[in-house]
């Protein structure tokens, strides 16, 4: 059974993944900022710089990058399993609170949004400002764990607008918060909900805008795999 385990969740570990994971995240992700700071890869200046320093250096500031830290020390190999569970812990974390009625919790809430801001955070960083970073093991798998990404947004958005009453009429049962947020995602708009406060207008919009960089960096960057120097290249030498 053990056996079966770990084939099934580690698969092949082959000499190539081996040398990939030479230099840690946390040394990878500083060999990043200073190249974005040196310009090593790419002749930016001015708010496209600052944008992009800013960008690599907030991944400094969520626990993400210190658990694929920290399993790399256990084993290269459960690195990618490791950040998978973390993954669907970020999306179940918002399921459960809707599913508790949890919105009242204030330290719940605020966790919530502190690992949604990594998520946000990180997908525009991984096109953006990677020079240094070396390509994935797969991109299919690049592919999901950015489906399951945009599902926790829309999970955590449910739980922002169930916090209060923002709508109107009151949500019913605990899907309804995710309904509409998967609604207000797609560009639907069905009308049976609507925000009737400013915050909750404000979330609308700003969901709106995630929805659209989404289907943007998944057709473009992941499906197509353009060519640049860092995370997205064939061709650049990995670590």
């Amino acid at each position: 059974m053990k056996k079966f385990l770990k084939k099934l969740l580690l698969g092949k570990i082959t000499t190539r993944d081996r040398n990939r994971f030479n230099v840690t995240p946390i040394q990878k992700r500083i060999l990043n900022i200073r190249a974005i700071w040196n310009n090593d890869h790419q002749d930016d200046n001015g708010i496209e710089k600052i944008v992009r320093l800013l960008l690599s250096l907030s991944q400094m500031l969520f626990p993400g990058l210190y658990i694929k830290h920290y399993s790399h020390k256990i084993g290269h190999e459960y690195q990618d399993l490791v950040m998978d569970i973390y993954v669907l812990l970020k999306v179940a974390f918002p399921l459960l609170i809707l599913m508790n009625h949890w919105q009242g919790n204030a330290v719940l809430i605020t966790i919530m949004v502190y690992v949604l801001f990594e998520t946000v955070l990180y997908i525009p960083t991984l096109i953006f400002a990677s020079d240094m970073l070396s390509r994935p093991r797969s991109y299919k798998r690049s592919m999901l764990l950015l489906f399951f990404n945009y599902i926790e947004i829309v999970f955590s958005f449910g739980v922002l607008y169930s916090c209060g009453n923002n709508m109107n009429r009151p949500f019913v049962g605990w899907y309804d918060p995710i309904y509409f947020s998967m609604v207000t995602s797609s560009s639907i708009g069905f009308g049976d909900y609507v925000p009737i406060t400013t915050y909750a207008k404000v979330l609308v919009s700003i969901q709106a805008l995630f929805f659209l960089s989404f289907v943007v960096l998944f057709l473009n960057f992941f499906s197509n795999k353009i060519k640049n120097k860092g995370y997205f290249d064939h061709e650049s030498e990995e670590f």
